[in-house]
């Protein structure tokens, strides 16, 4: 199992998003900085605009791996 750097930082945010993504976490079984760390991922994302976001990009690899033979017929 690897382990992944992790940086302190202090910032602010409004109770009601904090608690929000408490209940995220808590709901899911998984920790606080877990979910903040996706949702800031998802953020970068999104601002990305000249790229597809990296799941987009998972889900069509995935999907040409699956269904390459018939992705060909459907082309001819």
């Amino acid at each position: 199992m690897t382990t992944t750097a992790r940086e302190k930082f202090s910032s602010q945010a409004a109770p009601e998003v904090l608690a929000e993504l408490r209940q995220i976490a808590e709901a899911q079984g998984r920790q606080f900085q877990s979910v903040l760390d996706e949702a800031l991922r998802d953020y970068i994302d999104r601002q990305q605009k000249e790229r597809p976001r990296r799941h987009v990009m998972t889900a069509f690899a995935c999907s040409l791996d699956e269904f390459d033979s018939l992705y060909r017929e459907l082309a001819k």
